[in-house]
């Protein structure tokens, strides 16, 4: 089968041994850890923000999660909660490749699956479009097992389908910036300014009052400072609003014509598998993370 030309991005836990697969989720997870971090793993009293996640995986299982992490259930709830001005509109559901026709759509849109992350499938003029390729990628990512990557519960066994949605752009026709923040029982505690769409990646944390940050994770800081959005307060409202009761989220934004968009929720940041440049963001987003009791 030729490769895909549609680019999507890697999961950090890409390639564990398959064996891994049947294995329980707690042995899953330290063998993961052995192979990807530089310090040992304690489940049982964990101080560290990515101890922490790990430990959220297996004992934080709240059913609503899979709502949240689902692209397309999430839209309702979303809405239900700040509004629909904050959604990304969708066009068609379908449960396969194959159902996909162009002459149903406009002639700009987006098709990604509900399940995972790094699907994505652009369509900026359907008289250039690949459905071949599309479909031949979109059935790739449909069969993809996003849960047993990384142990992350939520995305288990979530009826797959391939959404296909509003095509959104800045008037200056960039690559959409992402404004994700991490959020503590509804309290955003940082944020960063993420520009790795593009050519040259770059992401930029800040604390609440927009002071920059010197932390990084993979992608270089940018060389010029992004001001700061005029949207930064209504976001970080909106976000507390959706990730209250719940003991650590990422909420991701877009802004698009000073018009802000609902992205997604995420868990638990790349799996919980990665490396902050100074261990003490470690331990200090770790110091914020308030577990709850073992259900």
């Amino acid at each position: 089968m030729k490769k895909s030309k549609f680019y999507y991005l890697t999961h950090p836990s890409v390639g564990i041994p398959a064996l891994l697969a049947k294995v329980s989720d707690r042995f899953a997870i330290e063998q993961i850890w052995k192979q990807r971090m530089d310090y040992p793993l304690n489940l049982d009293n964990p101080q560290t923000f990515c101890e922490k996640l790990q430990w959220l995986k297996l004992y934080d299982r709240n059913p609503l999660y899979h709502k949240l992490v689902d692209k397309y259930e999430v839209k309702k709830w979303v809405a239900e909660k700040i509004g629909e001005k904050y959604i990304i509109r969708t066009l068609k559901i379908y449960d396969s490749p194959e159902q996909i026709k162009l002459d149903e759509l406009p002639n700009q849109f987006v098709l990604k699956c509900n399940h995972d992350s790094g699907s994505l499938v652009i369509c900026k003029d359907k008289s250039k479009f690949d459905l071949a390729s599309a479909r031949e990628h979109l059935s790739r990512c449909l069969h993809r097992n996003f849960y047993q990557m990384a142990r992350e519960w939520p995305y288990k066994n979530i009826p797959r389908k391939i959404i296909a949605e509003q095509f959104i752009e800045d008037e200056i026709g960039e690559a959409l910036t992402d404004y994700k923040w991490f959020c503590f029982n509804g309290e955003p505690k940082i944020m960063y300014i993420g520009r790795d769409k593009g050519e040259h990646p770059t992401t930029d944390f800040f604390d609440m009052e927009f002071n920059h940050l010197p932390i990084s994770i993979q992608d270089p800081p940018s060389a010029i400072c992004p001001d700061k959005p005029i949207q930064f307060d209504e976001m970080r409202y909106v976000a507390a609003i959706l990730s209250k009761n719940i003991p650590e989220v990422r909420v991701d934004f877009y802004v698009v014509n000073n018009n802000i968009y609902f992205g997604e929720m995420t868990f638990y940041h790349l799996g919980g598998f990665f490396h902050f440049n100074d261990k003490k963001w470690d331990d200090l987003l770790g110091s914020w993370l308030q577990l709850p009791s073992k259900k």
